[in-house]
């Protein structure tokens, strides 16, 4: 029954990705005064999900910093394109990517961007026993990776993680700035102030994610 499941899910999936394409490619929305297109990809099913904003924000990022070191923090950019950055993710098994622990993650290169799409809100809270506080040390140990002037660029499904939530509301985490998007319906996302996020809850009312944080910090950055 599992296999039949795994077969029609996968059928739904290309036949839905087949109807955004067509039907729905050239939608964007609107973060920090750029214009971004939605991202729609048959993995993970990227239009259910934050992953169709997500991905397009940390691109564009990682675009801007071509050519210099980059660090990702959980596998998500490579399911989708070709990359040539360094990647640390401490389950996933694939070619490129490091599996160990960010908090253990010790290179001796530094790095101008570090990006993270919708991870760090796992360490601690999905380990045995929770460890909830282990996510000011995963931040320590990445700030300390960055190169003078470097940047870090994170996004936080807001209310899967409430001890994370709490450290940023009590500015525990030392962001330099941070962005709010709210899911406004079922494939409309809008950035928003911090007032209209409060409230978000994980998986209510829609499936994952219906709230962003996107977190910055770095050295010396204007």
């Amino acid at each position: 029954m599992n296999y039949f499941r795994r077969i029609f899910n996968w059928f739904a999936g290309i036949i839905l990705y087949q109807y955004y394409k067509k039907f729905k490619s050239g939608a964007c929305f609107a973060f920090q005064g750029g214009i971004y297109e939605y991202f729609y990809h048959p993995y993970n099913m990227t239009w259910r999900n934050e992953r169709c904003v997500e991905v397009p924000i940390i691109k564009r990022f990682v675009n801007a910093y071509k050519g210099k070191n980059i660090l990702e923090v959980g596998n998500v950019l490579s399911h989708y394109f070709n990359v040539n950055h360094d990647i640390v993710d401490k389950y996933e098994k694939a070619e490129g990517v490091r599996n160990i622990d960010v908090v253990d993650y010790k290179p001796l290169k530094r790095y101008d961007l570090i990006v993270s799409i919708s991870t760090l809100e796992h360490v601690g809270q999905d380990e045995k026993p929770k460890r909830s506080m282990k996510i000011l040390d995963a931040i320590k140990n990445l700030n300390g990776l960055l190169a003078p002037r470097g940047k870090m660029v994170i996004i936080f499904p807001i209310g899967y993680n409430y001890r994370l939530g709490c450290l940023i509301k009590d500015g525990k985490i030392g962001f330099t700035s941070l962005f709010y998007l709210k899911r406004f319906s079922k494939h409309c996302w809008k950035e928003v102030d911090k007032d209209q996020v409060s409230n978000i809850k994980y998986d209510h009312p829609f499936s994952n994610g219906n709230g962003l944080i996107v977190g910055i910090m770095g050295r010396n950055i204007k």
